[in-house]
C-alpha cells in the first residue's frame, strides 16, 4: 500500500485516479511514499527517508528543494501544459486590461451610484478619460516558447498582432505547435526593441531571477507594457518601479503582486489567478497523479525536473530502478553485481541528466530479496534503489 500525502488541496478528480486498494491518501503522514503539492513551500520541510517522489500540480517548482531531492534520490515531477490554456487566457486579458484602461473605468463607473437619471449623461461625459489602444496591429514579444508561450503567441497572432518569439532552447515538440506566422527573433535585443508588449514565460531559477531588469528595459520602446504571469522574481522590482515612474514602461501587469509592486504606479496587480480555473486545477491534478502512479508502480519517469526522462514497457517480471551519480563505470558495477547474484537482465535502460543517472532493469525470475537493494546501495555513487514486483 502506497501512502500519498497532499500538502495543499488537490482536485478530487485527480486523486480518484489512485486505486483505493493500492493507495492511502491523507494530508498528514509520518512516512509517505509520495507527496503531491501545489504552492506550499517545502524548503524547510524535513524529507522522510520513505519519500520516493514529489509531484507538483503545476509548472513552477521553486517551492521544492530540488538539489536536496536529487541527492536523496527523490524524483520531482511537474505538470507542464496542464494549466497552459488558463494562463494563456489571462495573459490575453492582461494585454487588454493594460491597453483599454478597463479596470479603472469600471471603478469610476461605480462612483456614479446614486446619481439616478444623470448616470447615462455622466457616463458619456466621463468615458473620454479612459481612452485606450487596440492590440490589433501591435507587436508582442514572447520570451519563452514552452507550452504556455506557444499558446500565447498563437492566440495573439490570431487576434491580429505581430508576434515575435524568443527561446534559444525551443523544443521540437513546441516548434511544431508554433504558428508559422510567428517570427522567431535570434537575439533578445532585436526582440525587445520592436515590442509594444512583452510577456515573459520562463521558469524562475537562480540564473533567471531578475531577468527583466534595467538593462533589458533600456532595450525596449518607450511606453512598453510588460506582462509577468510566470514568477514574480523574474522581474527586478526596483528597476521596474524606476521605469514606471519615468514612463519608460507604460504599464506592468503582474500575477504575483507583493508589497513593493502594489505601491508602484501604473501596475495592474492580479492575485495569482493564472491557473485558477476549475479546468486547469483538474488537469494538473490528473497529470500529477498519473505521473506519480507510473513512477511508483513501474519506475517510469515523465516530466521530471531533476531526473532524466526514462520509460520502458514491463516484461511481466520484477524490475529494478536505480539512481546513481553520473560517473564512469556505474553500469558495469551494477550489472556485475547482478550477475554475481545469478540474476539475468532481460531488458535495461540507462539515462542521465546533469549529475544524475537513472537505470531501469527488468530481470528474469522471481522477485529478488531485500538484500539485493542493500548490496546495490553499497556501491559508491548509488543514491537510490527500488525493487518493483
Amino acid at each position: 500500500m502506497f501512502k500519498i500525502q497532499t500538502l495543499n488541496k488537490i482536485d478530487p478528480v485527480g486523486l480518484k485516479n489512485f486505486p483505493l486498494d493500492q493507495y492511502e491518501i491523507a494530508s498528514e503522514f509520518p512516512n509517505p511514499d509520495g507527496i503531491i503539492v501545489r504552492s506550499q513551500a517545502m524548503h524547510d520541510m524535513e524529507l522522510p527517508k520513505s519519500l520516493k517522489a514529489i509531484a507538483r500540480a503545476g509548472a513552477g517548482v521553486n517551492n521544492i528543494p530540488l538539489d536536496k531531492c536529487t541527492d536523496n534520490g527523490i524524483v520531482v515531477f511537474n505538470t507542464p501544459g496542464a494549466n497552459a490554456h488558463a494562463v494563456k487566457e489571462l495573459v490575453i486579458a492582461g494585454m487588454l486590461l493594460s491597453s483599454r484602461r478597463i479596470a479603472p473605468a469600471i471603478e469610476w463607473a461605480k462612483t456614479l451610484i446614486g446619481k439616478g437619471d444623470e448616470v447615462p449623461a455622466l457616463i458619456e461625459q466621463g468615458k473620454k478619460n479612459f481612452g485606450g489602444n487596440e492590440i490589433r496591429g501591435k507587436t508582442l514579444a514572447v520570451i519563452g516558447l514552452g507550452a504556455i508561450g506557444v499558446l500565447i503567441a498563437n492566440a495573439a497572432q490570431s487576434l491580429g498582432m505581430e508576434v515575435l518569439g524568443y527561446d534559444p532552447y525551443l523544443s521540437v515538440k513546441q516548434a511544431l505547435r508554433l504558428s508559422r506566422n510567428v517570427k522567431r527573433a535570434e537575439g533578445i535585443e532585436v526582440l525587445l526593441s520592436n515590442a509594444d508588449f512583452v510577456t515573459i514565460n520562463i521558469p524562475q531559477t537562480p540564473e533567471t531571477k531578475g531577468y527583466i531588469n534595467k538593462d533589458k528595459i533600456k532595450m525596449m520602446k518607450d511606453g512598453v507594457r510588460i506582462l509577468n504571469f510566470a514568477r514574480g522574481g523574474l522581474v527586478n522590482n526596483a528597476d521596474m518601479a524606476e521605469a514606471l515612474e519615468s514612463g519608460k514602461v507604460g504599464c506592468y501587469v503582474s500575477d504575483f503582486p507583493d508589497e513593493a509592486t502594489l505601491k508602484m504606479k501604473n501596475v495592474i496587480a492580479i492575485p495569482h489567478l493564472g491557473a485558477s480555473t476549475e479546468e486547469s486545477e483538474t488537469n494538473c491534478a490528473v497529470m500529477a497523479v498519473d505521473q506519480m502512479r507510473d513512477y511508483l508502480e513501474n519506475g517510469n519517469i515523465v516530466n521530471s525536473v531533476n531526473f532524466p526522462e526514462a520509460t520502458m514497457d514491463r516484461n511481466g517480471g520484477p524490475r529494478l530502478v536505480i539512481a546513481n551519480k553520473n560517473v564512469p563505470n556505474m553500469v558495469s558495477q551494477i550489472s556485475s553485481l547482478l550477475a554475481s547474484e545469478g540474476l539475468n537482465i532481460a531488458n535495461m535502460l540507462n539515462k542521465n541528466r546533469a549529475d544524475i543517472a537513472y537505470n531501469i532493469i527488468d530481470i528474469d525470475g522471481p522477485v529478488p530479496s531485500a538484500d539485493l537493494a542493500e548490496k546495490l546501495t553499497s556501491i559508491e555513487g548509488v543514491v537510490m534503489v527500488r525493487i518493483l514486483p
